[in-house]
């Protein structure tokens, strides 16, 4: 088994909304360079795994930790990628925004967009394939490509987990 420091581990995790529990008493560990499908129905909790990972949804009780640290201690160490029911597809931004936008924690508020910066969202564009889409309008993609772009846009953060 890999050292604490090198996994995401969640133990006796409880979530929910509204006074329901989605997830109750998860356990789990994933090793460093593993891949997990998370799979089930609808309803099953499956988002509410994610929104909780990321910090958009409080735990109830348990704990998560990443790299034997608690969630939270970390700066862009977790990348979501929303469903598109989540995203408001009329905000005027281009795809390049978009994708920058998984920069931010690194740039903090006030901070230019550096080149270390520009070189993450140009090789996150180049890997979706989606390069020459930089300027467009993000309403005015696809589906497919949509989704391109927020996939992206979690490349450009370079998280531990994706």
């Amino acid at each position: 088994m890999a050292p604490i420091e090198n996994r995401l581990t969640l133990e006796n995790v409880s979530a929910g909304y509204n006074g329901q529990r989605v997830l109750q008493d998860l356990t789990f560990q994933v090793v460093h360079g593993g891949q997990v499908a998370v799979v089930g129905p609808n309803g099953a909790g499956k988002s509410t795994l994610f929104k909780v990972l990321v910090g958009l949804l409080p735990l109830r009780s348990g704990q998560i930790l990443i790299h034997g640290l608690p969630l939270g201690a970390h700066t862009d160490c977790v990348a979501y990628v929303p469903q598109r029911r989540e995203v408001d597809w009329r905000f005027p931004v281009t795809v390049t925004d978009v994708v920058m936008m998984g920069r931010y924690n690194r740039q903090g508020w006030l901070r230019q967009r550096g080149r270390d910066d520009r070189a993450a969202v140009q090789h996150a564009l180049e890997q979706m394939g989606i390069g020459d889409l930089a300027r467009s309008p993000i309403g005015d993609l696809s589906g497919g490509q949509q989704q391109r772009v927020f996939l992206a846009r979690a490349l450009a953060q370079e998280p531990h987990i994706l």
